[in-house]
């Protein structure tokens, strides 16, 4: 029994000693420690970092009424120089038609040029329609319908354009008007019934310089332009 008492107490101070170290040591804050995780604190701090984030955006400056946009000109001063009558033209057009760029039509009116003169010699009526005004369509269908009569043939070979120029452009009306000086090279011959060559020369590359104006009416959702007279260069 005196033996029992003796290993009880000596555990029980023991335990006590033990205690106290580790009170000591676990309790003691060294000021480096990282406070408690908490997940919904977290996330509710890394949304408003998010929204304050989000929150700060650049407000472009406020246009005054009838203020143009500082760019709205940039493609056409580039294109054609400032003050000059046809830098004039062809802003009038963009007032008008706010997706008008001077470089993208020309692109456009080249790729026409190269299927009316090609839908010229076929005689393909159809593409010309599309690509002419009424008037301009009625001029080209009955030059085709005079050769058919004669059984002419126009044998063509587009080589390519050397030259496109936008030499005027103004506003009629609602219509936009967009003059070009086009340079192209043609191989073209015109054949007879029995297949001789009446024009042309089908083994020479020859120059020739148009003056197209095409049209667009801006009020319309057409987007399309079309040929509304036509001017060769001697």
């Amino acid at each position: 029994m005196g033996f029992f008492d003796f290993g009880t107490i000596f555990f029980l101070i023991a335990a006590v000693v033990i205690f106290f170290q580790l009170r000591n040591v676990l309790g003691r804050r060294t000021g480096s420690e990282r406070p408690p995780f908490d997940p919904y604190t977290a996330a509710r701090g890394d949304k408003d970092a998010a929204q304050k984030s989000e929150n700060v955006v650049s407000l472009p400056r406020k246009r005054l009424p009838g203020e143009p946009a500082a760019d709205t000109y940039a493609a056409i001063d580039a294109f054609a120089k400032p003050d000059s009558d046809l830098n004039k033209g062809l802003r009038t057009i963009k007032d008008n038609d706010p997706s008008f760029d001077p470089k993208g039509f020309v692109d456009g009116a080249k790729m026409a040029y190269e299927m009316i003169v090609m839908a010229y010699a076929d005689g393909d009526r159809k593409t010309l329609k599309n690509l002419l005004s009424r008037e301009v369509y009625d001029g080209f269908v009955a030059a085709i319908g005079e050769r058919e009569a004669k059984a002419e043939k126009i044998q063509s070979s587009f080589v390519g354009i050397d030259k496109a120029d936008i030499v005027s452009a103004e506003m009629k009306g609602g219509e936009a008007h967009v003059t070009l000086r086009i340079i192209s090279e043609l191989i073209s011959a015109t054949r007879d019934k029995a297949g001789a060559v009446i024009d042309g020369d089908p083994e020479t590359v020859a120059e020739v310089k148009d003056v197209w104006t095409f049209a667009r009416d801006t009020r319309s959702r057409d987007p399309n332009w079309k040929l509304v007279a036509t001017e060769e260069e001697d």
